[in-house]
């Protein structure tokens, strides 16, 4: 089967999932939901992209030895047969607990076909022949297939159940030859030409099944973000399937670059479910738990990724001993006139929670001052910063990224070799140092985004965020960006 179906098979079974059905040693935190309006415009390109790589098709040869009263045994061979266009006029795809069923009804097709016959009897001791043209067209072509997946171990295994192509009926115009050929081409060879068509279909189907399952299980089960984390996109249930929609359940946490499985602890608790978005009001909805986002804070605090040293500010006069003479009098006392830098690290992990709108964060810093003496670093003091902010989400391209506005903040001394401070004073250094440096920092590193499970091609088009606690839900249509059989393989973010 070409490429170009089995992509489009895959975006109408993939453009989709739920959280229902995991299993019981795996929980799902991504949840993707296909509604009525997803699965049509997905049976739309599917049809598409299949009449396609149908048209130009060549179909078998066809030669038969018909008996021509008072002209005798010809025969009669059909080659070169191309089906040059199909239309299609009605079609429709439903989904129910047995699978997914397309149907194509009522499709026109146009042929073009080579003759050529030869005859030679006792009455025609010499031999006659003669070759041509004619064209044929299929006027109610039925083309239906049900189809189904199931869950090995992450990745899905597709069925397919039942498929069929009928031909209900077909004219045959000849260019050229003799009145009688005309006949023995209706009465003999109209059959053969149909049975070539729904056989020539059905092969493509069949083809593109298992080609499909092939890649189905290439699909990766982990994506690298970067050099620290990847997010786990192994499938941790068997599709559900409804009378209005196709979905599954991802597991979604992030987890090292060098773990196998996700990190433990997570769990979303009973009776919580995704927030309730009108299914039919966008192509997809894609929600993601919380604790996707807890999963990323563990992962790179685990990882000592959340520590910088800062040797610039906006004012730069604060890395140098003699701004700090008021501020800290004894450290301009033992240190007078050197450079500083600050390293900033984070204590513990982030505590990252949805809200009603918007996501909470939660930050604790150790901030240590150290002075740059005669080549050495050395530590004089260290301030603890518990700090509060918001995060507004936000899509780019099929990321979900989103930025930091600071909330409030506090300040303690945690220990110091210079001294008492007067946390008062310091808060106004601290509060440069968030605003100006750590924030801008967190937020050039969040706008990148996580990768939303889409795959490559399509983009989420007019998407929509909503909070509902615990699940941040995107609500989006799609847009097919074509050009996707080229690529090897599937792949889940362009």
């Amino acid at each position: 089967m070409a490429p170009s179906i089995c992509f489009l098979l895959l975006c109408l079974l993939f453009l989709s999932s739920s959280t229902t059905g995991v299993q019981d040693h795996e929980e799902g935190f991504v949840s993707i939901t296909i509604s009525d309006k997803g699965l049509d415009f997905a049976k739309d390109i599917l049809i598409d992209q299949a009449v396609a790589s149908i048209v130009l098709s060549q179909l078998p040869q066809i030669e038969k030895t018909v008996q021509v009263p008072l002209v005798g045994k010809a025969k009669v061979v059909l080659s070169e047969i191309s089906i040059n266009d199909i239309q299609v006029n009605s079609s429709s795809v439903n989904t129910g607990e047995t699978g997914i069923a397309l149907v194509v009804s009522g499709a026109t097709a146009n042929l073009s076909l080579n003759w050529r016959y030869s005859v030679s009897s006792w009455l025609v001791p010499i031999g006659i022949s003669d070759s041509g043209t004619a064209t044929a067209r299929v006027n109610d072509l039925q083309v239906g297939l049900t189809v189904n997946l199931t869950n090995q171990e992450g990745t899905l295994k597709l069925l397919l159940l039942d498929s069929g192509c009928h031909v209900r009926d077909l004219s045959i115009k000849l260019h050229g030859g003799a009145a009688w050929l005309y006949q023995v081409l209706v009465d003999a060879f109209a059959g053969s030409i149909a049975s070539a068509v729904e056989e020539a279909v059905s092969e493509k189907i069949n083809e593109g099944i298992s080609t499909l399952d092939v890649l189905l299980h290439s699909l990766p089960k982990t994506i690298p973000l970067d050099e620290t984390a990847a997010l786990n996109v192994s499938f941790v249930s068997n599709p559900v399937l409804s009378d209005s929609a196709i979905e599954l359940a991802i597991n979604g946490l992030l987890t090292g670059r060098n773990e196998i499985l996700a990190p433990q602890g997570y769990h979303r608790g009973s009776g919580i479910s995704v927030f309730p978005v009108d299914p039919s009001s966008k192509m997809i909805t894609i929600s993601l738990h919380e604790n996707v986002f807890k999963s990323g804070s563990l992962v790179y605090f685990t990882a000592d990724t959340l520590q910088w040293t800062v040797d610039e500010l906006p004012d730069q006069e604060l890395l140098n001993t003699a701004e700090w003479r008021f501020l800290i009098p004894q450290l301009y006392k033992q240190y007078p006139n050197d450079d500083m830098n600050l390293n900033i690290s984070v204590s513990s992990p982030p505590d990252i929670q949805v809200t009603n709108k918007d996501v909470g964060v939660k930050i604790s810093l150790d901030i240590i001052l150290n002075v740059l003496e005669a080549g050495e670093v050395i530590p004089v003091a260290c301030i603890s910063v518990d700090f509060s902010a918001s995060c507004a989400a936000e899509i780019l391209g099929n990321n979900l990224a989103g930025w930091l506005k600071l909330k409030k903040f506090s300040t303690n001394l945690k220990w110091s070799k210079i001294g008492k401070l007067h946390m008062n004073l310091i808060q106004s250094v601290t509060s440069s140092v968030l605003k100006t440096v750590l924030i801008p920092y967190l937020n050039s590193q969040l706008m990148r985004g996580i990768p939303l499970p889409i795959l490559n091609d399509f983009a989420l088009e007019n998407a929509r965020i909503l909070y509902a606690p615990p699940w941040i839900t995107v609500s989006s249509d799609v847009s097919f960006l074509g050009h996707y059989y080229h690529k090897q393989l599937p792949a889940y973010v362009s």
